[in-house]
């Protein structure tokens, strides 16, 4: 019995994906607005946030659609992410690329007095690198990301470092825990 149970969890558990999930308390259309808008995302995760639209800037407050591209910059980091948005409901689901040809899906449901944030990044490749980079790299970063989320939303603080320049520190992408 405890030996098909553990079977049973290996098969959810792989490298080609990860789940993470966070209890927020705040109310759907705030959550839903802090990733479909470039001044909800700016708030709690990025440094700048460009959405676009048939190669038109979106307004900081317009909400992304399907088919709508991205430029991502973080603090402390010099490198930015660019993709495109997959779906997008306008209410409690939104899916993106990221990290190459990963995709990220970010879905809100209310439970237990407060939304349930459940956030899955599959179609990462499964060679030893991307193992390490994505699954390991991306795997911590959004388990951080998402607790400043929660600390944003619910005690109007950044957990993530803005004032000291981490860049040039060897490894700290790996070692700061507020990257």
């Amino acid at each position: 019995m405890i030996e098909e149970h553990k079977k049973m969890i290996m098969k959810k558990l792989s490298f080609d994906q990860f789940t993470k999930r966070i209890y927020i308390k705040a109310n759907l259309k705030k959550l839903y607005w802090c990733w479909a808008t470039e001044e909800g995302i700016t708030a709690w995760f990025l440094h700048t946030s460009i959405y676009s639209r048939n190669g038109n800037k979106l307004k900081p407050y317009e909400f992304v659609e399907a088919g709508d591209n991205y430029t991502w910059k973080w603090h402390n980091w010099d490198g930015e992410e660019n993709g495109h948005i997959i779906e997008a409901n306008g209410i409690d689901k939104i899916v993106f690329s990221f990290a190459g040809e990963c995709e990220v899906e970010v879905t809100l449901k209310k439970s237990d007095g407060a939304t349930l944030l459940t956030l899955t990044q599959s179609k990462i490749p499964l060679d030893e690198d991307n193992k390490l980079k994505i699954h390991y790299g991306c795997s911590n970063g959004w388990t951080f990301w998402l607790a400043n989320l929660k600390a944003f939303l619910e005690y109007g603080i950044h957990l993530n470092e803005t004032e000291i320049d981490l860049r040039n520190k060897d490894l700290a992408g790996y070692e700061f825990v507020n990257m």
